[in-house]
């Protein structure tokens, strides 16, 4: 007797995936490879994601923390996230050919934190502590300059030594809601502080997670297709389930893809990380097509258009 497949509505979240950051990060380490050979090194992993960095691997990437793993040879790569300003010093030291693929709204967002620096203003980051990102921008000025706040707690009880001389930036990968709270309990504590004309949090970023609230009412399960150290990946399943769909997790591949969590549901949304390749996607769909009838809609609530330039160096 043959069982006929139950009926799954996939809803699939536009926009999603690469944005122009991650993709001009890819490119300039293949373009590296292609340049000087293999192995290039990459100092730490290039975008939070492991199905990127192994398929790099395979090209001749080679993934490191410091630069102290690189040879005097070699080149290296910086990723994506940005890094302190001791990296691209001590690489000049050692005379290693370096290349920077700190994304360009990340690399905006330390020279705001430079130019408050300049004008004598303590900063407050906004962000998560130990990220990639926020030791780069708290790097970009001398300890001490530069004060994080991960919450709204934080942000009710932090001491500055000069309430009138303050500024505030925030980590490109953040939920945009909570972003907005904790920058309404600074600006309540502090009313003259100095803030970038529009928030720091990347216009990806911004598009996926309005995307997920778009379809998380709509869904009895959302799946984010990212990795668990993807602050990006992380902010659009706490979206999905403030926003209407409860039953949200992340999943890295669709071999993790746990179908009894999926029980029930009738329509599954699918949202991917900045740093998800659409190939994942693809495997996810072709996956479920093998347990359920599938039919696929899809909701798009903003087009994209972005693209950054490569590094002089890679295109000379």
């Amino acid at each position: 007797m043959i069982h006929e497949k139950k009926p799954l509505t996939i809803v699939l979240a536009r926009p999603r995936g690469f944005c122009a950051g991650v993709e001009r990060a890819i490119q300039i380490v293949e373009r590296a490879i292609e340049r000087y050979g293999a192995p290039v090194y990459v100092r730490h992993e290039i975008v939070h994601n492991r199905f990127v960095v192994e398929t790099l691997e395979r090209k001749g990437a080679i993934f490191v923390e410091e630069l102290d793993a690189v040879p005097s040879d070699r080149p290296v790569v910086f990723s994506a996230h940005g890094v302190p300003k001791t990296v691209p010093a001590e690489a000049a030291r050692r005379k290693l050919l370096h290349i920077d693929a700190t994304c360009p709204l990340v690399s905006k967002v330390h020279r705001e934190t430079e130019r408050h620096f300049e004008a004598g203003r303590t900063v407050i980051l906004i962000g998560h502590d130990g990220h990639p990102e926020v030791i780069g921008t708290m790097g970009q000025l001398p300890p001490g300059s530069v004060l994080l706040v991960e919450d709204v707690e934080q942000a009710a009880t932090i001491e500055v030594p000069d309430p009138q001389n303050l500024a505030y930036a925030t980590q490109t990968t953040l939920s945009v809601d909570d972003t907005v709270d904790i920058v309404g309990v600074l600006r309540r504590r502090f009313p003259t502080i100095h803030g970038p004309k529009t928030e720091d949090i990347c216009y990806a970023t911004t598009n996926r997670q309005a995307a997920v609230k778009a379809i998380a009412p709509q869904c009895d399960a959302l799946v984010v297709i990212g990795s668990p150290n993807s602050s990006n990946s992380m902010r659009l399943v706490e979206v999905a389930a403030n926003n209407g769909c409860a039953n949200a997790r992340l999943v890295q591949r669709a071999a993790e893809m746990d179908w009894d969590w999926l029980g029930d549901a009738n329509r599954l949304g699918i949202a991917a990380g900045a740093s998800a390749p659409e190939l994942l996607v693809e495997e996810l769909i072709a996956a479920c097509r093998l347990h359920y009838a599938v039919s696929i809609e899809e909701t798009r609530t903003s087009e994209e258009s972005v693209v950054f330039k490569l590094p002089r160096q890679l295109v000379a």
